[in-house]
């Protein structure tokens, strides 16, 4: 079960007033089509790479729940965008952190990722051979975004949040999931060089193969079907009317599509986490962030259905019963609430990093 969630996103906010400034948009065109009104932005001048998020959103973590270091046994991480090839992003964490009995490791499942790497960790502490696992997901996506391609640089936005996952005895936790990868997804999204297949050269760089490529109405018309699918399959298999969930969190990838997945299994929007319009799409991290920004207004018991849609293709859901009074957590950091007009948003960020 989850007991627990931190998270941190970049202080600098890249809004679509000065996006328009540095490729031929405007804040009409983003907000009709994709509805991102800003975007966390890393900063070299600030941090570098998603261990330095990630690391952060651990350590809050490891705060606000008030768990020994030495209790956590592995640390998983879901990135696509990893400091180095090797060594892993989750080493890196454990490192600076301090994290003695720890192992870890890197999933690369695109958009998917947070995804499937709470299925892993939940199939870990299942075992019975681990009690206290993080689950981390988040992307630095402006390093791998084309800011001179107006259809692409406007989605992405940079952040990480991590989640603890413990035993229980109780009928509380993840407790089924569907996931899927077709593999005919890469000619509509994908980064052609830095791979293998394609080794950085002059000739890369200089043709900008480096950068995310996709082409928005095949991946947005998957995305909206393939989504959708596996959350009506699993609210079937587990006999869950509209009625029974609390909230469906979904792949912050397009406010249309969060919006066309909560209309076709007829969940109203009201009840599901949405925070694209001011977090963008930062890839694994965009599942976890929802929790951290949304934890004040989960209760113990509430049913949520995750699911996502990535690169490959790759999707899925998971249908997971919550284990603690979220309210309660932010009772103790009164930062963690944000009520518009009260407190500006980045204001809302820079204290809850700090809380």
């Amino acid at each position: 079960m989850i007991t627990g969630v931190g998270g941190y996103v970049p202080d600098y906010i890249l809004d679509n007033e000065e996006m328009s400034q540095i490729v031929d948009t405007s804040d009409e065109w983003i907000m009709e089509r994709i509805g991102v009104k800003t975007r966390h932005i890393l900063k070299p001048e600030q941090g570098s790479g998603v261990s330095y998020m990630m690391t952060r959103a651990v350590r809050q973590l490891l705060q606000k729940t008030e768990a020994d270091p030495d209790s956590i046994e592995a640390v998983i991480c879901a990135t696509t965008t990893p400091d180095y090839h090797f060594p892993s992003t989750a080493s890196l964490i454990i490192g600076e952190i301090g994290l003695k009995n720890a192992f870890g490791f890197d999933m690369e499942g695109a958009c998917a990722g947070f995804l499937y790497a709470l299925e892993a960790g939940a199939n870990y502490i299942r075992s019975g051979r681990y009690k206290r696992i993080i689950v981390c997901g988040g992307d630095h996506m402006s390093s791998m975004t084309n800011y001179q391609d107006r259809n692409t640089c406007p989605i992405f936005g940079d952040g990480a949040a991590c989640v603890m996952m413990e035993a229980t005895t109780e009928e509380l936790g993840l407790l089924d999931g569907y996931y899927r990868v077709d593999g005919e997804g890469y000619e509509y999204l994908h980064m052609e060089a830095g791979g293998s297949h394609q080794m950085p050269t002059h000739e890369t760089v200089d043709n900008r193969l480096h950068y995310v490529f996709q082409d928005g109405r095949p991946v947005f018309k998957h995305a909206v079907t393939k989504m959708s699918n596996a959350v009506e399959l699993i609210a079937k298999r587990n006999n869950l009317t509209k009625d029974d969930i609390a909230w469906i969190v979904p792949h912050q990838a397009n406010v249309r599509i969060e919006s066309a997945v909560a209309r076709r299994i007829g969940v109203e929007e009201d009840h599901v986490m949405i925070n694209v319009d001011h977090m963008a799409n930062t890839s694994g991290g965009t599942l976890p962030l929802c929790l951290w920004e949304y934890e004040p207004q989960l209760k113990k018991g509430d049913r949520l259905i995750f699911t996502a849609f990535g690169a490959g293709f790759t999707w899925g859901a998971s249908y997971l019963i919550w284990a603690y009074d979220g309210a309660k957590e932010a009772a103790k950091s009164p930062a963690q609430f944000y009520k518009e007009g009260e407190i500006s948003r980045e204001e809302w960020y820079k204290l809850r990093k700090n809380s």
